[in-house]
């Protein structure tokens, strides 16, 4: 079979566009009175939909694609790390989310606007909106690189660059009008499209292959490829028992109480109960849906690589048109029908628009809530409804500037060869490190002061710039959940030198 999108796949993906304009159409007949409402939703977010939110933010085409191609090279340790999903989310429900909204925050950093001054809460937004940049921009740059070789067969530099604008453009139409309620509702379409789509090809590549169960499950046991927890003390291995209770769990911690694109949907709820709910049920989710990418993996390993259980040879390309290619891609490429090629295009679509349309509004609230509107009210009282247009507005400047991380990332993946969701994780440790390292300290101590928590802040981000390879500093080859370790406990030890607490000061 080739490569190239079929009638029956532009159908599907005509569907899928229908879909998303009537959504969008529905979804934006309400009127948005306040920016809390564009926000926050009005507070009035039921736990279910916030744990399927929160999956549809953090489940974004690095999973998709980046977990079929872990499980064909490794084994089951991804899975391992992602149970420390589940403890970061009963830690942050029980620590952070009560705070939050003790504190009656928008955003999370305006705890520190309360603990320390205005200029505080500034640095963490800022930190969080140059992570959020970066680590979306090389999510929407992953979801590329799939819909440019199925779609266009071709992996050029201006037909990703497509392909990645088209990807912001969806995302910010679906938005734009509603806010945060619009991207709720949208998530739930796209999850339900994502994962449908990654059943459907789960259940093709199983029935493809002649052999037993037991047959296959006793060829990966022999090959060690069934190992989920792996004992061993290797620093440059990222998944491992000591990284899930290290690096990993910190990871998660960020992602889960420290990322507003990630807690704006907890702090949507009615109060922290529901909040928590709602995180401690997507940790648990997701943890049968990463295994089933990861089990793809497994089986593609057994299609490619074992000609006797196939009664064939199949052959994994991993070029193509002289650019490196995943084996999932080559799958999709090569084996799948027509139809079912154009599912699991808007599947990958889906799921770089759900992460998508949820960074923009969450790095728009913080741009707005945290930056602008202080500013503004300043010098004169506004409207609500300008703070909502003022959203709107946010949307597309960070619009253009994860485009631009996307772009980034197009040539940053390429020089350093680093594995599709290796490299999407390892994008994320920059800002979270100097997080992690000034929360801990506001909020288990009473020590920092706003100049530190700036400092930390920057201490952080730039341990983890100095400990990566392509530095060339000649430094040890940590993975990442360590080079998150090392990072968080310089911004700690940086922010937690001043021992008194300073002043609030107005936000």
């Amino acid at each position: 079979m080739t490569g190239q999108f079929a009638p029956l796949d532009w159908i599907v993906v005509a569907a899928y566009v229908a879909v998303l304009i009537v959504g969008g159409y529905v979804f934006s007949r309400r009127r948005t009175a306040d920016a809390e409402e564009y926000f926050l939703a009005g507070h009035t977010v039921p736990a279910w939909l916030a744990a399927v939110s929160v999956l549809s933010a953090t489940q974004s085409a690095a999973t998709f694609l980046g977990g079929p191609d872990y499980g064909y090279r490794s084994d089951y340790t991804y899975l391992g790390g992602v149970l420390s999903s589940v403890f970061a989310a009963l830690f942050v429900a029980r620590v952070l989310i009560p705070r939050f909204y003790a504190a009656r925050v928008t955003t999370v950093y305006e705890l520190l606007g309360q603990r320390f001054d205005g200029r505080a809460k500034r640095a963490a937004g800022g930190m969080f909106l140059v992570g959020r940049v970066l680590a979306g921009g090389a999510r929407v740059y992953l979801a590329a690189i799939a819909i440019a070789m199925v779609m266009f067969s071709s992996v050029s530099a201006p037909s990703i660059m497509f392909a990645a604008a088209a990807v912001m453009v969806a995302a910010f139409l679906f938005t734009f009008v509603g806010g945060l309620r619009s991207v709720l509702w949208n998530d739930l379409i796209q999850f339900v499209i994502y994962v449908g789509s990654a059943v459907a090809v789960f259940v093709f590549l199983w029935t493809s292959i002649p052999a037993s169960t037991g047959q296959v499950v006793d060829a990966l046991a022999a090959e060690h490829k069934l190992l989920v927890f792996d004992p061993s003390l290797d620093l440059t291995k990222p998944f491992t028992i000591l990284s899930l209770c290290t690096g990993l769990f910190l990871l998660n911690v960020a992602n889960a109480g420290l990322d507003q694109d990630t807690t704006q949907r907890l702090l949507a709820s009615p109060d922290a109960k529901t909040g928590a709910r709602g995180l401690i049920l997507s940790a648990l989710a997701s943890i049968p849906i990463i295994a089933m990418f990861i089990t793809i993996g497994l089986l593609l390993h057994i299609f490619y690589n074992r000609p006797d259980l196939m009664g064939s040879a199949n052959t994994a390309a991993t070029q193509f048109s002289g650019e490196k290619v995943t084996v999932f891609v080559h799958y999709i490429l090569t084996q799948i029908p027509p139809g079912l090629r154009g599912l699991v295009t808007i599947g990958v679509t889906a799921a770089a628009v759900a992460t998508t349309n949820s960074a923009l509004n969450a790095m728009s609230s913080v741009l707005i809530t945290d930056f602008y509107r202080p500013w503004r009210e300043r010098t004169a009282a506004r409207s609500e409804r300008h703070y909502v247009q003022a959203g709107r507005w946010g949307m597309g400047i960070v619009g253009l500037a994860m485009f631009g991380a996307a772009v980034l990332s197009f040539y940053w993946q390429r020089y350093t060869d680093t594995p599709l969701l290796e490299f999407a994780l390892s994008v994320m440790s920059f800002a979270y490190a100097g997080l992690l390292g000034v929360y801990g300290v506001a909020v288990f101590t009473t020590r920092g002061t706003t100049g530190s928590v700036i400092a930390a802040l920057a201490g952080g981000f730039v341990t983890v710039l100095l400990l990566q390879p392509w530095m060339g500093l000649g430094l040890t080859m940590l993975a990442f959940p360590y080079q998150l370790c090392v990072g968080t406990l310089v911004a700690a030890g940086i922010a937690a030198v001043p021992g008194g607490r300073s002043k609030p000061r107005s936000c």
